[in-house]
């Protein structure tokens, strides 16, 4: 957490450090709402300190993570969220400014929303028997926010880039088209987070476009994805089947009986295009596995957890 406190203001810095150590690896979000007290979420349950943000805590933030210069952040302001050392998220909210109907950026900043990036090593291994076999399978995670999604995808690409000698699974290429900053957390183009050396990354670039650059740019073996729904998605991933690229790739949803009410992902799961599904649960906390389905949607696993409390 030191990297995250470099950036807060010291007053909010000084009131989290008085909570006890053992929370630290359970925070997963630090809300600041000016006028309001400070919030931080531990596992899913929102915690309020003593401290009310102040419209200068927000200024020294905001002064801190553009390293003092406002202006260089036009770009991250149009989409909500600028990614910071350690591949840290933070969204924003405020007065939108809009031109021709379309975002410009955000001004009067008044909620800040610090995503913790964790990378937990390993934590895909149980999965990876159900995921590899002869090579890698279509596959698609779903689940709810703060369900782990991401986390486990960040750690499934890091095993395509390095393989794993255990499972005579040899090291491949990975193209990872993170529109968010979330999966790689990059900073000027660069991941901030593990994933072996045979990964290369396109920062904040729209997917549907991005898979389409990876494909005729980099020749991925593997194109992994966040957060697909939208016609372009659905385009995109029929295209990256066609060309021979094998997908891994989060959804929001409940379940895959739930997902396929959507009509552009039910257009995937019916043609049997993807080979694994991976239901994921807050039900024993996050990174709980409810099961892990084929490409006709029967039952492969039980419940299991990949993530240690």
């Amino acid at each position: 957490m030191e990297e995250i406190f470099d950036y807060l203001p010291k007053t909010i810095a000084d009131e989290m450090k008085r909570l006890p150590d053992n929370y630290w690896m359970k925070v997963e979000e630090i809300r600041m709402r000016i006028g309001r007290p400070l919030e931080i979420a531990v596992k899913g349950r929102p915690l309020f300190l003593s401290h009310v943000v102040t419209k200068e805590d927000g200024e020294t933030f905001m002064s801190k993570i553009s390293h003092h210069s406002f202006y260089t952040l036009e770009e991250e302001l149009k989409r909500g969220y600028i990614t910071i050392e350690g591949g840290h998220r933070v969204g924003l909210a405020g007065k939108v400014i809009l031109e021709n109907g379309q975002v410009k950026g955000l001004r009067h900043l008044s909620s800040f929303n610090i995503r913790i990036a964790r990378e937990i090593i390993g934590i895909s291994r149980p999965l990876i028997p159900f995921l590899f076999e002869k090579g890698w399978k279509h596959t698609m995670i779903i689940g709810a926010p703060q369900t782990g999604k991401t986390t486990l995808l960040r750690d499934i690409a890091r095993v395509v880039s390095t393989g794993c000698d255990q499972l005579n699974i040899p090291p491949l290429k990975v193209g990872i088209v993170d529109e968010r900053s979330e999966i790689a957390g990059c900073m000027f183009g660069i991941p901030q987070l593990s994933f072996g050396p045979r990964v290369d990354v396109l920062d904040a670039c729209p997917k549907a476009e991005g898979m389409m650059m990876m494909i005729r740019s980099m020749s991925p073996d593997v194109l992994v994805v966040d957060e697909i729904g939208r016609e372009e998605d659905r385009m995109a991933v029929l295209e990256a089947v066609n060309a021979g690229v094998k997908l891994v790739m989060t959804t929001h949803g409940d379940s895959l009986e739930e997902i396929q009410k959507r009509p552009l992902l039910a257009d995937i799961v019916n043609r049997q295009l993807i080979e694994r599904y991976v239901e994921l649960t807050r039900e024993k906390g996050p990174g709980t596995i409810s099961v892990i389905r084929g490409e006709k949607g029967q039952r492969l696993s039980r419940q299991m957890r990949v993530e240690k409390g």
